[in-house]
């Protein structure tokens, strides 16, 4: 029997071809990386319900009986009810007025609807039907970043779902493992969106050490063969990536920030707080910048800060106001700087981790064509 390198415990035991976990936004993206061998997963935290059943459904019939998943963010302390006015109540007046400055300084038109971030508030009344969407769906894996909560995780394995929890230090994963997690995802420094402070070299043995049993997906700085097979050599079973979807023929994305990612570099991306309150790397822009500026004051907190500017955030878009326009994205964009199909950039990751090992070979005098077998 033929030995494929590259296949690990989890692939084999979930039936994908290739050990790369896929998150993206876009369902059309999610269905194109299952298709591609990989496994899919939909960010739907600022989903509605009804687009969360429907995408889920519709990702179904576009992979049939392959596996996929869907992630939701699930902090705690959020407020109790879905009440927009209850959250503008609690705004400071210095905060409205940063934010109109920013809006009167860059000319931005009024939204004519609410934003991505502002038209539900991030509740546990949000969550609770979030999940019922979920728990509704035949989608094969729940994600759980910024929180797992013990009684998501055991009404989603009763249902018969695998359970993931993202981490970003060892005290994370160690809160994880309490609970009947089925992977975790170490996290590292380099990530797109919410990244913590550690360093996906330094962190992912770490969280392999600790995890035991439990396999562990390598995220954070991914995009490359060589990347992933440094994942398997740290003791991963797989990888997580986000930021090499972005910028996708499938991913639907703006053209104005399609190439603002094209373009950037690892160093063109920052960490702020400015969207959520959450830390979020994301592409530099005028809205980092005027939000790291001398004088502007800190974000608040989530989903304070939500509500402050998730409306704006929707008219910058809208209006397309070029030098606000920013997107979440991890130092692997640098990678990315052409448009290319999901199947081109996973056959091309998967490619280039069977050419570096038969480098390796050569390199440590194996002799040539020799394959290994089992």
């Amino acid at each position: 029997m033929h030995f494929d390198p590259l296949q690990t415990r989890l692939s084999r035991r979930l039936g994908i071809a290739h050990p790369v976990f896929g998150f993206a936004h876009d369902a059309a993206a999610v269905a194109a990386i299952c298709n591609a061998g990989g496994f899919g997963v939909l960010g739907a935290t600022r989903h509605t319900p009804e687009e969360i059943e429907q995408e889920l459904a519709w990702i179904r019939s576009q992979v049939g009986n392959r596996p996929f998943g869907v992630n939701l963010v699930l902090p705690t302390g959020m407020p109790e009810n879905n009440d927009r006015s209850a959250i503008e109540a609690q705004l400071p007046e210095a905060h409205r007025a940063f934010v109109r400055s920013i809006q009167e300084k860059y000319g931005v038109q009024p939204a004519s609807k609410a934003g991505m971030r502002s038209r539900f508030v991030r509740s546990e009344e949000s969550a609770q039907a979030q999940l019922e969407a979920v728990m509704r769906s035949d989608v094969n894996l729940l994600a759980c970043g910024i929180g797992s909560p013990l009684e998501v995780i055991e009404r989603a394995k009763a249902a018969g779902k695998l359970v993931l929890a993202l981490v970003g230090s060892p005290k994370h994963a160690q809160g994880a493992l309490t609970k009947p997690i089925d992977i975790l995802v170490a996290q590292g420094y380099d990530a797109g969106a919410h990244t913590g402070t550690i360093g996906t070299f330094s962190l992912v043995p770490q969280i392999v050490d600790i995890a035991g049993d439990v396999p562990v997906l390598a995220a954070g700085g991914v995009a490359t063969g060589r990347h992933l097979l440094a994942a398997l050599a740290m003791g991963a079973q797989g990888v997580w990536m986000g930021t090499a979807w972005l910028t996708t023929e499938e991913h639907h994305m703006h053209p104005v920030i399609r190439d603002k990612l094209l373009a950037a570099r690892s160093d063109d991306t920052v960490i702020s707080r400015a969207d959520s309150g959450k830390t979020l790397r994301q592409i530099r822009t005028a809205w980092s910048d005027e939000w790291s500026a001398p004088g502007a004051p800190a974000p608040l907190k989530m989903p304070l800060q939500d509500i402050l500017v998730g409306d704006l955030l929707g008219a910058i878009d809208e209006h397309e106001v070029k030098p606000l326009m920013h997107h979440p994205a991890g130092q692997s964009i640098a990678y990315f700087n052409e448009v290319r199909s999901v199947a081109d950039v996973m056959n091309g990751i998967v490619d280039e981790a069977r050419a570096s090992l038969g480098r390796i070979a050569d390199e440590n005098g194996a002799p040539a064509g020799t394959k290994a077998t089992a």
